[in-house]
């Protein structure tokens, strides 16, 4: 038995332009990768729309009395339900194993070889993955929101950067902590209860089943700067709506980057204990 340990750039390791068009190869890898799965494509957009309905109405129910709830318009809420419908292929809450997979049966020995950090190879193929998201699973949930509801539309041009810099960030903070249950396997080999954990909290506590906002103010607040639930999911859909002033708004996107840098850290320290734990079987 032996250990293996990934391997460390030396001195005359490839420039930093080479490691750049390294981590755009991976990413067009995960593009290609997903863009293979045409029925699964089609069949997620539309199962993402049906319940976009479903959750259209129970949450609109919620403002035909007042108008307004927690902050949010009828138009605003509407869009709160349709984007989050529309971003949950993007960020993708649940559905990634290849790590635990790889783990299990051993093949991530060959992750663990190659000159690129396991956390920053398995991130770029989670972008291109994302990209493909947007493009194919993004659109037609948002457009059948506009087309049935109305949906509110930004009324300052800063929000529209603004809310793409917060997506990256969310698929980014998206990946980690699915990479840090993954990273599990390492220890647990078989991950599916902590995934099933997983797939239950980050759903609730990212908002994808309703508004944070609806709780109550310290619940939010807490809920917001102690985990990186809300970072992944609520953040962007909030500034798309433009539920706050711009400042606050900038204040939400610069929080969520610190999230998403402190998770890939933490993903990569979790990855640097593994491969201590790691030991290969006749190898």
């Amino acid at each position: 038995m032996g250990f293996i340990t990934a391997t460390v750039p030396g001195p005359g390791s490839p420039n930093v332009t080479a490691h750049m068009r390294t981590f755009f190869a991976i990413a067009v890898s995960g593009f290609r990768r997903y863009a293979t799965y045409r029925q699964a494509t089609v069949a997620a957009a539309v199962t993402n729309s049906m319940f976009g309905f479903l959750r259209s109405y129970v949450l609109l129910a919620v403002t035909g009395a007042v108008g307004v709830a927690a902050g949010y318009g009828s138009a605003q809420l509407a869009s709160y339900v349709w984007l989050g419908q529309g971003l949950i292929g993007v960020v993708m809450f649940w559905g990634w194993t290849d790590l635990a997979d790889r783990v299990r049966t051993g093949d991530v020995v060959t992750d663990l070889q190659r000159p690129i950090h396991p956390v920053t190879s398995y991130l770029a193929a989670d972008l291109g993955r994302a990209g493909h998201a947007v493009l194919s699973r993004f659109g037609v949930p948002v457009a059948l929101g506009a087309i049935f509801f109305g949906l509110y539309t930004p009324t300052r041009w800063p929000t529209y950067p603004l809310f793409a810099i917060s997506v990256v960030l969310a698929v980014v903070a998206s990946f980690a902590c699915r990479y840090v249950v993954n990273a599990a396997a390492f220890w647990l080999l078989d991950i599916r209860g902590l995934q099933l954990a997983w797939s239950l909290v980050s759903g609730v506590l990212s908002g994808l089943y309703f508004p944070l906002r609806f709780l109550p103010g310290w619940a939010t607040t807490a809920l917001w700067l102690g985990t990186p639930f809300p970072s992944i999911l609520q953040t962007p859909i909030d500034v798309a709506v433009e539920r706050d002033r711009p400042v606050r708004q900038v204040g939400l996107v610069a929080l969520q980057l610190c999230w998403a840098a402190g998770m890939l850290l933490l993903a990569r320290w979790v990855q640097g204990r593994a491969v201590h734990r790691l030991v290969i079987q006749g190898g």
